[in-house]
């Protein structure tokens, strides 16, 4: 019942004006708290880069309709989405692996593998990717190798936000 006077609009309602109170005030204190608050702006300056670059990463996976969606259907809308989200996750997943691979070659030839190095790559990588190239599909039937996730990386040196960065 609270929902439905809400969506109403009523501006006279009092519900209404007392929860539009609320918002502005609980807005202007997040604002206050923002500006005043350096490391806070620099985590959400870092979240919202790392939102921005999944993005822009994901803009580059659905090249077909120019990144828009097109269907005025809500189910197509939303398996539009989905799937773009599963093909940006696939790709870097595919990234990470290969990403992987270099790490354990560097360390077999006696490279030490800085984490902070390590922390700057970016599992957005397109370059390598041919979308419209030639693809084979005689690998189908190929099982690979299991999925080794650890890497002889200390991480535990770096500091928390470092850390976090990292992964």
């Amino acid at each position: 019942m609270l929902l439905k006077r809400l969506r109403s609009g009523s501006r006279r309602n009092a519900t209404y004006t007392a929860f539009r109170e609320v918002g502005r005030v609980i807005r202007t204190v997040q604002l206050l708290r923002y500006l005043s608050d350096a490391p806070l702006r620099g985590r959400v300056t870092a979240a919202t880069n790392k939102v921005e670059a999944f993005n822009g990463f994901s803009d580059w996976v659905r090249f077909g309709q120019r990144g828009t969606v097109r269907a005025n259907d809500p189910v197509e809308q939303e398996k539009d989405v989905k799937f773009t989200s599963l093909l940006a996750n696939l790709v870097i997943f595919h990234n990470t692996l290969d990403i992987a691979d270099v790490v354990r070659e560097l360390q077999a030839e006696g490279e030490v593998i800085d984490p902070l190095d390590l922390a700057q790559i970016s599992p957005y990588l397109t370059e390598h990717i041919m979308r419209f190239g030639e693809y084979s599909t005689h690998e189908l039937g190929i099982t690979p190798d299991d999925y080794d996730a650890h890497l002889n990386v200390d991480f535990s040196a770096l500091g928390k936000d470092v850390a976090e960065a990292a992964r």
